[in-house]
């Protein structure tokens, strides 16, 4: 069964904190990007894990292989459960990531980041490719490397489940038919996504933005059990 992680893409802390008092014993998954991480460091980090959230730190590592290793080191003693690197960094840095990682104890996940989400076919700076095959290239390379999963569209995670069957797939631009755009362009449904093959589906303002954002929760829950 996919499981579902709420992007806390928020600007404050409190609030933050407020909505996960709304939603507890609903979630058990909350990722940590870059806004949020910038501004509270790790002391958000082991607040999240005090009310036995699993963490998934979007950081997004891209550098030249030691400098991203000695992050990936860093980072396993934060006791988060995800991590994200970019697959473009390549092969070098990838296999030390892994190597980082595992000196410390096999943990976190390390996930690599394929294509983002808001890039359209004919967007991304330099690459020519379709952002599907692009991604599908990119997956075969983070299975080479040994990495736990990907992060790729739910447009792409199809193909590449296919391909790559033991590869874990977690996916963002997942818009609920109820739910807006934004800034995203390669989504689907919640229920699209599962039927597709993502093992982990990442949500952020359709719940965030909600009036009601158990419920919004609770609804998205629902259309995962019943993909169409």
């Amino acid at each position: 069964m996919a499981e579902l992680i709420l992007a806390l893409d928020l600007p404050d802390r409190d609030e933050a904190l407020r909505l996960l008092d709304k939603l507890d014993g609903a979630l058990g998954w909350c990722k940590v990007g870059m806004e949020m991480f910038t501004h509270y460091g790790p002391q958000l980090l082991a607040e999240l894990a005090s009310r036995k959230l699993k963490i998934f730190l979007d950081l997004k590592f891209y550098d030249i292989p030691h400098t991203v290793a000695q992050a990936v080191m860093q980072t396993c003693s934060l006791g988060v459960d995800l991590l994200t690197v970019h697959c473009q960094g390549g092969q070098r840095m990838l296999e030390a990531c892994i190597a980082a990682r595992n000196d410390r104890g096999k943990k976190p996940l390390l996930f690599g980041v394929t294509v983002l989400t808001s890039f359209a076919a004919g967007e991304m700076p330099g690459i020519t490719a379709q952002p599907q095959d692009f991604a599908r290239s990119l997956a075969a390379l983070a299975l080479t490397c040994g990495l736990d999963g990907i992060v790729c569209s739910p447009q792409e995670v199809r193909d590449i489940k296919h391909d790559y069957p033991g590869l874990a797939c977690l996916c963002p631009g997942i818009r609920p038919a109820w739910a807006g755009l934004g800034d995203q362009r390669r989504v689907a449904t919640p229920g699209q996504a599962v039927a597709w093959g993502a093992d982990y589906l990442v949500v952020g303002r359709p719940i965030l933005k909600a009036k009601d954002p158990r419920d919004a929760l609770l609804r998205i829950g629902e259309e995962m059990s019943r993909p169409f």
